[in-house]
């Protein structure tokens, strides 16, 4: 709810300013494409987001503006767990600033993985009028211009907030700090958001039979970050298994954060099932970009 009302606060940033983009900087005519299409995919990424970039730092007091709203408005969810606890000491058993290491590192990762990929959600509406032929047609891969239109810089705000509690859970809690632990605090961030990222692109690819599936696709990135920010101890086994067997979003932070608190899991798992976030975000993104590929090779144009 928060990340609505922040996208619908936000100002336009780019709809008034007139690009100029050079072709030339993407293929030249006649010319053959250089290194594979991952590398390709990355340079026209690259030059598409720095495109976005320029345009919307042509408004600078804008984009400081809407980067904080986004940053407060997104906090609030936040405030509404702090309020919480002002009547009760604990829940689930976990304090506030334990509480608020699972807010900080989850709101963190899907912020990342929003202002990276976050724009995948809408190749529905571009599978429905046509507009995605226009991709097609161009010298970059589509998945890289999917998820670089429209670049939000903005999004910053989530993940400033994000690491701002997580700052202040990690220096707030009674912690005996390991160079193992050290390291799966950043860790558990950025594999976080390659699993998130994941599910976009699966979203994304499952768009393509559906024609509009983006609320699909947000239950389970912002309703998944959600459920992540409160302690696995209060919800069900079943759903447990469900978020770590079949959509490894507990992955996210439930079982690095359990680790770093020193709590055992629900489920019994080991603690070095902790250390695996980055490698179930490597398994999980095979299936992903296989999906990808599927949904593309389907598509049939509208004709318009």
């Amino acid at each position: 709810m928060a990340e609505a009302e922040a996208e619908a606060t936000a100002v336009p940033e780019a709809t008034a300013v007139p690009v100029r983009v050079r072709v030339r900087e993407l293929v030249v005519a006649g010319e053959p494409r250089r290194g594979g299409p991952v590398r390709e995919g990355l340079r026209g990424y690259r030059l598409i987001v720095a495109m976005w970039i320029r345009s919307t730092m042509t408004y600078r007091t804008s984009f400081v503006l809407t980067t904080v709203g986004h940053a407060v408005i997104t906090l609030l969810d936040f405030v509404a767990i702090s309020i919480m606890f002002s009547h009760v000491d604990a829940l689930g058993g976990f304090t506030l600033p334990e509480i608020a290491l699972l807010y900080g590192s989850c709101s963190a990762s899907l912020g990342l993985a929003d202002m990276l990929l976050g724009n995948t959600d809408r190749i529905g509406a571009r599978i429905r009028d046509g507009s995605l032929d226009t991709m097609l047609v161009r010298p970059v891969p589509v998945l890289a211009q999917v998820a670089a239109d429209r670049f939000a810089l903005r999004r910053l705000g989530r993940i400033g907030q994000g690491l701002g509690v997580m700052g202040w859970a990690v220096w707030t809690l009674d912690v005996d700090w390991t160079v193992g632990k050290v390291v799966l605090v950043p860790v558990m961030v950025i594999a976080g958001a390659a699993i998130f990222a994941a599910v976009m692109v699966t979203g994304a690819a499952f768009q393509f039979v559906t024609g509009d599936a983006a609320e699909v696709q947000n239950s389970f990135t912002y309703g998944g970050c959600t459920m992540l920010q409160y302690p696995p101890t209060v919800f069900a086994k079943d759903l447990l298994r469900g978020v770590t067997f079949i959509v490894p979003l507990a992955f996210v932070n439930w079982l690095p954060a359990l680790h770093v608190l020193g709590r055992p899991d629900p489920l019994g798992l080991p603690g070095w099932v902790a250390y695996l976030s980055p490698l179930v975000a490597f398994v999980v993104f095979l299936p992903a970009s296989l999906a990808w590929r599927a949904g593309v090779r389907s598509y049939r144009s509208t004709g318009s």
